[in-house]
């Protein structure tokens, strides 16, 4: 007799604890909460940030009127307001304290159901979310496809000195103008392919969007540099069209560094041409290298001599 009493107490345990069950599950089909702010929030001088929320019944005994739903954060309750966006949607505004970073904010939807001559009250709520204030975004390049060491502005806000544009993972050459104005001269890649180009940066990456390099050409006279150790010769490079906006650089390399002294090489906008001054440094021989260029580099040979 005890183990008959024993087995139909945890029959109708189990019984019971089958009922709240599908009592909860039922509960939770009658709304579906979509939350519809994004988990990044692009940071703007207001401070002011819009939370979003999609509230859909399930089924008709839900009262439209008795729909109230708040948005938890900071550990205080806000009533949302209907949308003009669309049925369904409620937003509230919230001023965020200086210096966050991030919020945590759960929804809070209360109702009431209709059925059988009764009126009886509901709540659906979400899991807690958090959302990151971003200080540092890109929008988009300013132009997509160009030639070897035209230079290239992106729009965006938040850039340190700290950040490197990428492509395909290899660094361009990159020119910090402003924490809202960023720059970088295509490098000597292979020209006819496009390119992943991304903003890397101590905090992480962030994709900027696809650039083409087009084939471009340049010439260069003399074809050739023959020095003595403190001798100085002009060099020319000349491009068929006029550089764009903010020049085209040159990325010129060698492999007899301590023989060759030269500035950087930029041709200045709207111009065809720039010609520098090479200056003999300690005897040796070798060249001259300029990649992205015509059948992919350009070579000018390079000899110094003793005085």
């Amino acid at each position: 007799m005890h183990t008959n009493r024993i087995s139909l107490a945890r029959k109708i345990l189990a019984w019971l604890t089958a009922a709240v069950g599908l009592a909860l599950l039922a509960g939770c089909d009658t709304v579906t909460l979509t939350n519809l702010t994004p988990p990044s929030i692009p940071e703007n001088p207001s401070q002011i940030y819009t939370f979003t929320l999609r509230v859909t019944p399930r089924t008709n005994t839900v009262v439209p009127s008795s729909v109230a739903p708040h948005v938890i954060v900071d550990g205080k309750s806000f009533d949302l307001k209907k949308s003009p966006i669309g049925d369904g949607i409620y937003e509230f505004e919230y001023q965020v304290p200086a210096g966050r970073e991030e919020l945590a904010y759960y929804y809070l939807v209360n109702y009431t159901v209709e059925g059988n001559g009764l009126l009886t009250p509901g709540e659906a709520y979400t899991e807690i979310t958090r959302a990151k204030i971003v200080r540092r975004y890109v929008l988009s390049l300013e132009i997509n496809r160009g030639p070897v060491g035209a230079r290239i502005s992106v729009v965006g806000r938040g850039f340190t000195p700290q950040d490197i544009i990428n492509f395909n993972g290899q660094p361009a050459r990159t020119v910090i103008e402003s924490p809202n104005a960023i720059s970088f001269f295509v490098p000597a890649l292979d020209a006819g392919r496009n390119y992943q180009v991304t903003l890397n940066s101590p905090s992480g990456n962030s994709p900027v969007g696809t650039f083409r390099i087009d084939a471009s050409s340049v010439s260069v006279s003399p074809g050739s540099l023959s020095l003595s150790t403190g001798a100085k010769q002009p060099l020319t490079f000349t491009i068929p069209n006029p550089a764009p906006p903010g020049g085209t650089l040159l990325d010129i390399t060698t492999d007899v560094a301590e023989s060759v002294i030269m500035p950087e090489v930029v041709i200045q906008q709207g111009q065809t041409s720039a010609t520098i001054t090479v200056e003999g440094g300690k005897p040796g021989s070798g060249s001259l290298f300029l990649k992205g260029f015509g059948s992919g580099e350009i070579t000018v040979p390079v000899t110094v001599t003793a005085k």
